[in-house]
């Protein structure tokens, strides 16, 4: 059975998607077009945004802005509402990947902005997130990363660690003890899916119209170890940024103050969501060499959380 492009769900009909997903996804019942051409898209955004296009790690972004009739989507310099990450020639399938494991992680109940690929023909299937920092009214949340937070340059956001985001959250977050719990899971959940790219400007403090700061929704998570075999984890946790073990998770709950019982909960879920993610893999739009990978990483990782 196809997959919808949005939730990887079955399609009962011959569409790329859930008339209910692009309405999560976009606020409408009909997908609003991409009015450039991909192979145009970085020419047009370079002299739209003037020099403001990210580039991060392996993917360039670009910002882009529902029209107020939500029929197209159109290159933003400011108040861009959507991030487009298109193909990259650098790295196969990245969109596709994020695009993947980004649904695990909402599988495993960790936040995420709404997301999805969009179909081009031509141009593949770039990667689309809605931005999580603003209202649509148009407002800015503050948002902080946590390099900013620690006091660090953006050169260095790899010196970090996972005890050093714990702190950060005792020390800034509204609620610490209910966020520490959701950085747990998140940080567990990137080392299961083999997102070695988790650096301190991949997390991030958001602060609600409320006054309330907490952790960001999850942006970013990718599967690295399918693109760079011998990647490893960019924050190290126990001291560890590889070969990690069920007795170093259990350790770092404890560091974490997350009860024994409720750590156990934590570490049990992820090992549960094996079959779940399996299929989630399977419905992707990954080459298949890539599925058989990432099933093969996700099978090791479970195994020594379950030992």
């Amino acid at each position: 059975m196809p997959s919808c492009a949005i939730c990887l769900g079955e399609l009962s009909a011959d569409a790329p998607y859930h008339a209910e997903c692009i309405e999560s996804l976009f606020g409408t019942s009909s997908l609003p077009k991409l009015v450039i051409d991909l192979s145009k898209l970085y020419a047009l955004a370079a002299s739209k945004m003037a020099g403001k296009m990210s580039i991060s790690g392996a993917q360039e972004k670009v910002s882009l802005t529902l029209s107020s009739d939500r029929r197209t989507l159109d290159v933003s310099a400011t108040g861009g509402r959507y991030i487009l990450k298109p193909e990259t020639s650098r790295f196969s399938a990245i969109p596709k990947n994020e695009h993947l494991t980004m649904r695990l992680a909402q599988m495993l109940s960790i936040e995420t902005p709404p997301f999805g690929l969009l179909r081009q023909d031509p141009g593949g299937m770039p990667y689309i997130i809605r931005r999580f920092d603003r209202l649509d009214d148009g407002t800015k949340l503050q948002v902080e990363d946590f390099c900013q937070l620690a006091g660090k340059r953006v050169k260095d956001k790899y010196e970090g660690s996972a005890e050093l985001c714990v702190k950060l959250l005792k020390k800034y977050a509204t609620e610490p003890l209910i966020e520490i719990q959701k950085f747990y899971r998140l940080i567990l959940f990137c080392w299961w899916a083999e997102n070695g790219d988790m650096h301190l400007k991949n997390f991030s403090l958001l602060t609600t119209p409320e006054g309330i700061r907490r952790l960001s929704p999850a942006y970013d998570l990718v599967c690295t170890k399918l693109v760079i075999p011998d990647d490893t984890l960019a924050m190290p946790v126990g001291g560890r940024d590889r070969k990690l073990t069920r007795g170093i998770w259990v350790e770092f709950a404890d560091y974490c103050g997350i009860p024994d019982k409720a750590a156990k909960r934590l570490i049990s879920e992820q090992i549960d969501s094996l079959d779940p993610a399996l299929r989630l893999i399977s419905a992707s739009f990954l080459p298949e060499s890539m599925k058989n990978q990432y099933e093969a990483l996700i099978r090791a990782n479970t195994a020594i959380l379950a030992s």
